[in-house]
């Protein structure tokens, strides 16, 4: 089983879904994608569904997409409502509803039991960020206020016996610990090897010390022209370190590089 974290900057550096779907390499094995920062029915993607195009184009049968906010980040959003759809499935049949909205996904070609989506809030306060700016081939950072988007964890219940969660964590200090103690919680009630994955925003391995789960891949992410500092990991409590096989993937797409290993 090949499983990947990729925060894909709502895939800004590519041409299509086509072109995230070939950085990934899934080939012929069994595989969970979890991805963050991905847009639905955006002008700025070109109205596309990104999480359904790309399991579309990987031939993975199931998805859930968790919409995090209705609008735009870093422009105008808003808060999902009670009468609103939070979760889009591979099964979900779309009314013709669909308002641009930006959020977190799971794909994988493996049969999903059950679904399960995790509110965890978000800080009442924003900070300055490094964000990407200029040209893909002379990228530079400049710092923006943000303010912080509600944030959630989606987790599968798979047929071959293991749970994957997927999340991504405020970038506010303590703000993200709280989160990533209530998502270890939530996982650890659910049956079967829990594996969780995504865009955590803590740097220096703090994950796995706070946590006490194995991080089962060790290497710098972000920011793609230069990594430095690790923010994007598979953490998990059951599986041996033994059993993985970390498998680099190099990508320009986004400002992550994706994390990505094998299972034997």
């Amino acid at each position: 089983m090949r499983l990947t974290s990729w925060n894909l900057l709502h895939g800004q550096g590519a041409e299509n879904m086509r072109a995230i779907a070939s950085d990934l390499a899934v080939g012929s094995s069994d595989f969970v994608i979890g991805v963050q920062e991905v847009d639905a029915y955006q002008d700025r993607s070109d109205q596309v569904f990104q999480v359904s195009e790309i399991a579309s184009k990987l031939g993975a049968k199931y998805f859930g997409f968790v919409r995090c906010v209705i609008g735009t980040p870093g422009f105008s959003w808003r808060k999902v409502r009670s009468d609103e759809a939070l979760l889009l499935t591979d099964v979900l049949a779309q009314n013709g509803d669909n308002p641009p909205s930006y959020g977190i996904g799971l794909i994988t070609n493996i049969p999903v039991l059950k679904w399960e989506v995790l509110a965890l809030g978000k800080s009442l306060i924003g900070l300055p960020l490094a964000i990407p700016a200029g040209e893909p081939t002379q990228p530079r950072i400049k710092l923006f206020y943000v303010k912080d988007e509600p944030r959630y964890a989606i987790a599968a219940q798979l047929e071959n016996g293991y749970t994957v969660a997927n999340m991504h964590l405020s970038f506010v200090p303590f703000v993200n610990l709280y989160q990533l103690w209530k998502v270890k919680r939530w996982l650890a009630k659910m049956p079967g090897k829990h594996i969780l994955l995504g865009d955590l925003n803590l740097p220096f391995d703090i994950p796995t010390k706070f946590s006490k789960w194995k991080s089962l891949s060790a290497m710098a992410t972000y920011p793609t022209w230069q990594p430095k500092i690790q923010f994007d990991y598979i953490l998990s409590n059951s599986v041996e370190q033994s059993a993985v096989k970390a498998i680099y993937l190099e990508s320009k797409i986004s400002d992550h590089l994706p994390v990505t290993i094998e299972i034997n």
